[in-house]
């Protein structure tokens, strides 16, 4: 008796279209991709119910002969291939021919399709891989396809499916990306009748991103480019202060194809270590364009995962075009100061003079404390609250404010930006090293009040020269020591005490000479020149820990000790500080670009320019 069987071809493209149909999303992936190959310029996209009911896909492109209508629906039948060489030069979104065959093998589809010459279009219906319509027509040039009814056959794979909101956000996140991959295409998307996002197909990235992602994530990008070796790389990154809490808003596009790449990915955060937060992750929307040559598209079903032949080359282009748009175009983040609407600047004077007397009897009713601000021309400003204790202890010396010159401050050497880079979203005052700097003063022993310019800044001291140490510490890839009068004993944990002994030599690199003390415990022999001797244990701790956890001692291991010694190292909250050591700071920080985030991915310095405190105080509307 036969033990193996041939599967009847209803059976068999039911079994195929798992491969390509899993929900709704991915038919709209596979027929959009058809229709961005057939040169459309117009698309638009609707659903109903998440896409399991109705799926009606529109678009203006060239349209299918009468002939080729029913040659489309069949497996492996495709207009894109023709010869095994062909594989290695694709360039369009599909080309298996497997989609429209497994699309219509688990759902009704209805298409009407016509060429530019033809006088006449064609109807066809085609029911779970079985004809039933197929008739001349009248329709516009182009192609319609109506999906009904997604599994109506397969009722096992129906179950598997979720909710009709959760599908239809699939719907929508899949047109996304193809809408911003493809900004020379007018994309609309409706859902259950209602207009979800439309964009003008002008072939401006931006004006993409704007219609797509929105005003709030439009507002925080910067752009990138790059070209080497016939490989570019062009597109939006975001300003590191504006980092997310996950991946959701990184796009990368393949010449043209929507890709996940952990290449790209590493790249791109690579470009952001050191700026961005701890947890935070950078939104970009980059196009990488290369020979087809150097790349397989054809390794996952969906085409979603691609393999580059030369890993490196790729890495390096997208980490330079983010470095550098990062280096080039990031400001100081800006504080706005959202000021509640009034109508005193409207009112006549009697009407002002009435209404300023009911507010100050009002205020007289409430016992609120009417002590005005306090500020002396030689120190600065106090909140009224502040007011009784500055009096009582008096710690501000009354000396003259201190203006002066920056001196020039070289580039770092690690990445000169290009000269052709766009600098027009760059705040040209920001980094003039001719400008003067006026040391305001202090507020709370940790934030520096400064001025450059028009311009107000409010300066983290801690987070500032944490991360010139730590910038010192990687530029000179050594940490200067001092050795202990009395060596101090650490204890460890098992693991921590193995990796201290077996990684001494990376620890005496980072400014620790340690030895084994028996047990779990290191004996300490030197230490950081900067370091508090407070800190020892502490320090040591972490910095062991670092490599524990890092799975083994690399360049990683010393990157992530440096960030450990220069926080510990760098002035803490409430230290003492001379006008001299807080103008010096500020004058480093204004006059470096590479001094805008801690090692931590903290701002240093907060901007607030002089026209939004007149808005605020109500000088300019």
């Amino acid at each position: 008796m036969a033990v193996i069987n041939l599967l009847p071809k209803s059976v068999s493209e039911l079994i195929a279209a798992g491969e390509v149909v899993e929900r709704p999303a991915s038919v709209v992936k596979e027929t959009v991709e058809n229709s961005i190959d057939a040169g459309s310029r117009r698309i638009t996209v609707e659903i109903k119910h998440g896409g399991i009911s109705y799926i009606r896909i529109a678009d203006d492109g060239c349209g299918m002969d009468k002939e080729d209508v029913p040659m489309a629906f069949l497996r492996h039948a495709t207009s894109k291939i023709h010869t095994e060489s062909d594989l290695d030069s694709i360039e369009t979104l599909g080309f298996r021919g497997e989609a429209l065959a497994a699309i219509s093998g688990v759902s009704k589809v209805e298409v009407f399709t016509k060429t530019e010459n033809a006088n006449t279009g064609t109807h066809y219906i085609i029911e779970g891989g079985a004809e039933v319509v197929f008739e001349e027509a009248g329709c516009a040039t182009g192609t319609t396809l109506i999906i009904k009814d997604l599994f109506y056959n397969t009722p096992a794979r129906m179950k598997f499916l979720k909710k009709d909101s959760t599908e239809g956000t699939a719907v929508q996140s899949l047109l996304e990306r193809m809408a911003l991959s493809h900004p020379e295409i007018a994309f609309k998307f409706i859902k259950d009748t209602k207009l979800v996002f439309q964009t003008a197909g002008d072939n401006n990235l931006s004006n993409a991103v704007y219609s797509v992602l929105g005003r709030e994530i439009h507002s925080t990008l910067i752009p990138a480019n790059e070209e080497n070796k016939g490989i570019s790389v062009s597109g939006f990154v975001c300003k590191p202060v504006y980092c997310r809490a996950s991946r959701n808003w990184q796009y990368t596009f393949l010449n043209g194809r929507l890709v996940i790449s952990k290449t790209v990915i590493a790249a791109v955060e690579q470009a952001y270590k050191d700026s961005n937060m701890v947890g935070k992750f950078p939104v970009f929307i980059l196009f990488i364009k290369l020979p087809a040559g150097m790349v397989d598209v054809n390794v996952h079903p969906a085409k979603t995962e691609v393999r580059f032949s030369d890993e490196r080359i790729i890495f390096s282009c997208v980490y330079t075009a983010v470095k550098n748009a990062i280096f080039t175009l990031d400001t100081r983040p800006e504080i706005t100061i959202n000021r509640k609407p009034d109508n005193f600047y409207k009112m006549t004077a009697d009407e002002y003079r009435q209404t300023a007397v009911s507010l100050e009897d009002k205020k007289s009713e409430n016992k609120i404390d009417n002590t005005p601000f306090f500020r002396s021309e030689n120190t600065p400003f106090f909140l009224r609250e502040d007011v009784k204790e500055y009096k009582k202890q008096n710690t501000v010396k009354n000396e003259p404010l201190i203006e002066t010159n920056n001196d020039t401050v070289t580039e770092p050497a690690f990445l000169v930006p290009k000269e052709d880079m766009p600098i027009a979203e760059a705040n040209p005052e920001e980094y003039d090293t001719e400008k003067e700097v006026r040391l305001v003063g202090e507020v709370y022993n940790l934030y520096i009040i400064a001025q450059m310019g028009d311009t107000l800044y409010l300066i983290d001291k801690h987070a500032a020269h944490e991360r010139i140490l730590y910038n010192k510490f990687k530029a000179e890839n050594r940490i200067e020591r001092q050795q202990l009068l009395i060596p101090q004993s650490v204890g460890l944990t098992e693991a921590e005490h193995r990796a201290a002994v077996e990684n001494a030599d990376l620890l005496s690199k980072v400014g620790f000479e340690v030895e084994d003390f028996g047990g779990t415990n290191i004996l300490v022999r030197e230490i950081p020149a900067m370091l508090d001797k407070s800190d020892i244990a502490s320090t040591v701790a972490e910095a062991v820990s670092t490599i524990v956890y890092g799975g083994e001692a690399n360049l990683k291991s010393i990157d992530d000790i440096y960030h450990t010694v220069a926080c510990k190292a760098a002035i803490k909250a409430g230290y003492i500080t001379t006008r001299e050591e807080m103008l010096s700071l500020a004058r480093r920080v204004l006059g470096d670009r590479d001094v805008m985030y801690c090692p931590h991915g903290r701002p240093v310095a907060y901007a607030i320019s002089r026209r939004e405190l007149d808005r605020y105080f109500g000088r300019i509307q």
